[in-house]
C-alpha cells in the first residue's frame, strides 16, 4: 500500500468531508481515505497497481471539489502567503457584502421601529413609495448575492448530486427569500402595494453577510491551530554554504545532494543531516531535543537540521538531505497525527453524514405543518423554513474534533513529544498501566563506576588507576565502565605487562612488580583470595542491584569497585508523577530478580517482571491487557519493539534521529521519562476539549433546530428571526475553534 496527500479546495463543512471520503473510498484499490476539514486535506492509502492518483482527483472533482497536489518542498512561507491570500479574498467578499447588506437591513427594519424615531428619508417610505422602496432593496442585495456566489454554484450542485452540504442550507434557504422577495417585487409593478410588507431581501442580504464573517473568523482561527506545523517548517534554513572545486560556494537547500561537503560558521543553522568531518563547535539542538544546553560536536559526531551552531566553525558532510533529515521526519509525523482521525470522532462523521438531508426534511415538514394545518401564512412559514436551514449548518460539529487534535499533536511537538496519531492521542487517555523497560530507559543503558571500597592502605583513585590501567586491554562492558571513570578524573593509565583475559572470570596483569587480578567472585574463590574484611559491603552492593568487581594485588583482596547501570535522574520523579495519577507502574526487564527488585525500590516501581526475554515481553503485556488494564509500554523502540506493538500505546524512548521507529506510538525526544506523564496529560486535556467541542456542536444544534421550528412560539414566545439564525450558526462555529485554541496554553503540571 501506498500513501499520499492532497490538498482539498472547497470543502465547507463536515458533510463535505464526509462526501469526499465517501467517493474516493468506492474507488478500487483505496485502502483508506480520510479528510481532516481542519486542515483541507486528503489522506489516503491506496494500491498504486489498482488506482491512480489522477484517478482520485477526477473523482474528488466530480463531487465538486478542487484537489491538488501538496508541493514537495513547500514551506511555511508558501502555505501562510496562500492562507493569507484566502483570507483576503473572504475579507473583501465581506466589506463588498457588509457595505450593501447594512443599508439594505437599515431600509428593512426601521419603518417597523416607528417608535424609536431613527432618521430615514421620506422618499423611501415602503407605504406611499412601495416601489422605489422595493427596487431599492433588490438593487441592494444584488451585490450582496454575487460576493456570496459560491454559497449556490458549490451548495446546488451538491443538492442536485444528492449530497447536500452546509452551503445547500445556505444556497436553498436564501433563494427561498430572494424568489418570493422577487415574487412580491413583481406584485408591487402590477400594483399590489401591499406586498411591500412581504419583502425578504434584507433577510437573504444579512444571512450571507454573517456567514461571510463567521468564514473569515473560522479562517483566521483555522490558521492558528496549524501554527506548530508553520514554525517547525520556518526551522529549516533556505541555504546551505557547499564547498565546490575547493570553493565555498552558497546554494539553495534543495540543491544539496548526499555527500556534499558543507561549511557551517557560527551563528548559523545546519542546513541538513550529515556528520562532521572537521572542527570543534557546540550545537543548539533544542529544536530536536527541547533540550537548551548546547552539545560539543567533533570530528565524527552527527548534526542535525536546523539546530544553530552556536560558536566553532565546521564541515561535514550530508549524510541525509530533503525528506530523510530528522526535522523532515519529525514535521511528517505532525502533520500524520493531525491528518489522523481519532475514534471519539467517527460518531461527528456518521451523524454529519445523515444531518444535512434530515434538516432539509425537517424544515420542509415544519414549515408545512405552519402553513397547510397551523393556518399561518407563507411568509411565517418561510420564515420557519429559512430559520432551520441556516442554524442547522454542522460546521461546528466538522471542526470539533481535528482542530483539537492538531492544536493537541502541535502543543506535543512543542514540547519534544511526537504523537503519531489521533487514535494514539485519545487511547492515551485512557491509561492505567505503565510498563518501563529496565536498560536505557528507567537506567542510563550503560553501566558506570557507582562505589570504590578499598583495604589495605590503598587510596581510592590508586586502586581505580591500577583497575583502570589493567582493563584498558579488556573488552568487557564493565572494565570499559572502570576505564571511563578512571578517563573522566583524568587519571594517566599505567603500563601492562603480561596482560590476559580469564574468560567468564575477569582479567591478570602485570604493573611495575606488582600483579593485578581484576574480576569476580569465581576468580577470587579460584585463587583463594579471601574476601572476609570487605564480605558485608559486598552482599550489600549485590543487594542495590550493583555488580562488585574485586582487585587484588599479589594475592591479597586489595578492593572492590562496583559497577552498575545507574537510573536516570528524573525516573523517580517521573513515576511519582505517574502515581499522582493513580497510574500503576511496572517495571519489564531481563536482569535477575536481585537486581531488578533494587532497581524498582530506587524508582518506586509497583509491580517487577524479572527474567523476561525480549520475544516474551510481548506476552505480560498481553498478560496485563488480558486482566482489563489499558496498558502503555516505554522502552528504546528496538527490542522492544513487539511489546510496544503489542500494548494499546507504545512509547519510545530515542533521540530526534529515532523518530521514525515504526513500532511506537508516541516518541519522547528528550529521553526523558517525565514526558510520559505529560504526554498522558496532554491527552486527558485534548480528549476533554474534543468532548466540550463535541457536546456544544451537537447542543447547539439539538436546542437549535426547534427553537427555528417555532417550538416557542406555540407556547407564546418569539419566532426565531433567520438573521439571527445565521449569527448563531456563524458564531458556533467561531466557538469551537477557540475553545480548541485554549489548548495552546497548556503547561505539564511540575
Amino acid at each position: 500500500m501506498s500513501s499520499h496527500v492532497l490538498d482539498i479546495r472547497g470543502m465547507t463543512c463536515a458533510a463535505c468531508a464526509r462526501r469526499v471520503e465517501r467517493v474516493v473510498g468506492k474507488l478500487a484499490g483505496i485502502g483508506k481515505a480520510n479528510v481532516n476539514l481542519a486542515t483541507e486535506k486528503l489522506f489516503i492509502e491506496y494500491n498504486d497497481e489498482a488506482v491512480s492518483i489522477p484517478a482520485v482527483k477526477q473523482a474528488v472533482e466530480k463531487a465538486g471539489y478542487k484537489a491538488l497536489d501538496v508541493p514537495k518542498g513547500g514551506t511555511s512561507d508558501e502555505d501562510k502567503i496562500r492562507k493569507q491570500r484566502e483570507i483576503k479574498v473572504l475579507q473583501l467578499k465581506l466589506a463588498i457584502s457588509a457595505v450593501f447588506s447594512l443599508p439594505l437591513l437599515y431600509i428593512a427594519m426601521v419603518p417597523m421601529f416607528i417608535f424609536i424615531n431613527l432618521p430615514f428619508p421620506a422618499a423611501l417610505n415602503p407605504m406611499q413609495y412601495p416601489l422605489i422602496y422595493g427596487l431599492l432593496e433588490f438593487v441592494l442585495v444584488v451585490p450582496v448575492v454575487i460576493a456570496g456566489y459560491r454559497f449556490y454554484t458549490v451548495g446546488f450542485k451538491a443538492l442536485f448530486m444528492c449530497s447536500p452540504n452546509m452551503d445547500s442550507l445556505i444556497a436553498v434557504g436564501t433563494t427561498a427569500a430572494l424568489v418570493y422577495s422577487t415574487y412580491n417585487l413583481f406584485r408591487i409593478i402590477g400594483g399590489n402595494f401591499k406586498a411591500v410588507e412581504s419583502l425578504y431581501f434584507e433577510t437573504a442580504g444579512v444571512i450571507i453577510t454573517l456567514i461571510l464573517l463567521g468564514k473569515s473568523l473560522e479562517a483566521i482561527s483555522k490558521g492558528r491551530t496549524s501554527d506548530a506545523i508553520k514554525k517547525l517548517m520556518g526551522l529549516a534554513p533556505k541555504v546551505a554554504l557547499v564547498i565546490q572545486d575547493g570553493v565555498e560556494k552558497e546554494i539553495p537547500i534543495e540543491q544539496v545532494v548526499i555527500g556534499d561537503v558543507i561549511v557551517v560558521k557560527p551563528g548559523s543553522k545546519i542546513p541538513v543531516d550529515g556528520v562532521v568531518l572537521e572542527g570543534h563547535t557546540a550545537i543548539d539542538e533544542s529544536m530536536l531535543t527541547g533540550e537548551s544546553m548546547p552539545v560539543d560536536k567533533k570530528t565524527g559526531d552527527n548534526v542535525y537540521a536546523a539546530s544553530i551552531n552556536t560558536n566553532g566553525t565546521i564541515q561535514f558532510k550530508a549524510e541525509r538531505v530533503g525528506s530523510e533529515t530528522a526535522l523532515a521526519q519529525i514535521i511528517k509525523l505532525v502533520e500524520d497525527a493531525q491528518g489522523s482521525k481519532a475514534p471519539i470522532a467517527q460518531l461527528a462523521d456518521v451523524v454529519s453524514g445523515y444531518f444535512v438531508p434530515i434538516v432539509c426534511a425537517i424544515a420542509v415538514v415544519a414549515a408545512s405543518a405552519w402553513y397547510f394545518v397551523g393556518g399561518h401564512s407563507l411568509e411565517f412559514a418561510l420564515t420557519i423554513f429559512i430559520s432551520i436551514l441556516v442554524i442547522a449548518c454542522p460546521c461546528a460539529l466538522g471542526l470539533a474534533t481535528p482542530t483539537a487534535i492538531m492544536v493537541g499533536t502541535g502543543k506535543g511537538a512543542e514540547n519534544g513529544i511526537l504523537i503519531k496519531s489521533g487514535e494514539a492521542l485519545e487511547i492515551a487517555h485512557k491509561i492505567n498501566t505503565i510498563v518501563f523497560d529496565k536498560t536505557g530507559t528507567i537506567t542510563e543503558g550503560k553501566p558506570k563506576v557507582t562505589d570504590i571500597l578499598t583495604t589495605g592502605g590503598l587510596g581510592e583513585l590508586e586502586l581505580l588507576q591500577l583497575a583502570a590501567s589493567a582493563e584498558k586491554s579488556s573488552e568487557h562492558p564493565l572494565g570499559q565502565a572502570i576505564v571511563g571513570d578512571a578517563q573522566a578524573k583524568e587519571l594517566t593509565f599505567l603500563k601492562v605487562d603480561n596482560f590476559g583475559a580469564i574468560t567468564g572470570r575477569g582479567i591478570s596483569g602485570v604493573i611495575g612488580e606488582r600483579t593485578i587480578l581484576a574480576g569476580n567472585y569465581k576468580l577470587m574463590a579460584e585463587m583463594n583470595i579471601p574476601l572476609d574484611i570487605l564480605a558485608a559491603e559486598s552482599d550489600k552492593l549485590a543487594d542495590d542491584g550493583k555488580t562488585p568487581m574485586y582487585i587484588a594485588i599479589d594475592g591479597k583482596l586489595a578492593g572492590i569497585i562496583a559497577v552498575a547501570d545507574v537510573v536516570k535522574q528524573s525516573s523517580r520523579a517521573a513515576i511519582a508523577r505517574l502515581h499522582n495519577m493513580g497510574i500503576e507502574v511496572a517495571m519489564i526487564t531481563g536482569d535477575n530478580k536481585k537486581t531488578a527488585a533494587a532497581i524498582a525500590r530506587q524508582v518506586g516501581i509497583d509491580r517487577v517482571l524479572a527474567e523476561v526475554l525480549p520475544q516474551d515481553k510481548s506476552n505480560e503485556v498481553r498478560k496485563l491487557q488480558q486482566d482489563g488494564r489499558k496498558v502503555a509500554m516505554v522502552g528504546d523502540g528496538i527490542n522492544d519493539a513487539p511489546a510496544l506493538a503489542q500494548a494499546d500505546v507504545g512509547i519510545a524512548i530515542g533521540s530526534g534521529t529515532d523518530v521514525a521507529m515504526e513500532s511506537a506510538d508516541i516518541v519522547l525526544m528528550r529521553s526523558d521519562l517525565v514526558d510520559v506523564s505529560t504526554a498522558i496529560e496532554l491527552s486527558k486535556k485534548t480528549i476533554r476539549n474534543i468532548k466540550q467541542n463535541l457536546f456544544w456542536a451537537f447542543g447547539y444544534n439539538v436546542l437549535g433546530i426547534p427553537l427555528a421550528a417555532g417550538v416557542l412560539y406555540l407556547f407564546g414566545g418569539p419566532l426565531l428571526n433567520p438573521i439571527f439564525a445565521a449569527a448563531a450558526m456563524s458564531l458556533s462555529s467561531v466557538s469551537v475553534l477557540t475553545n480548541a485554541l485554549r489548548l495552546k496554553r497548556f503547561k505539564p503540571t511540575q
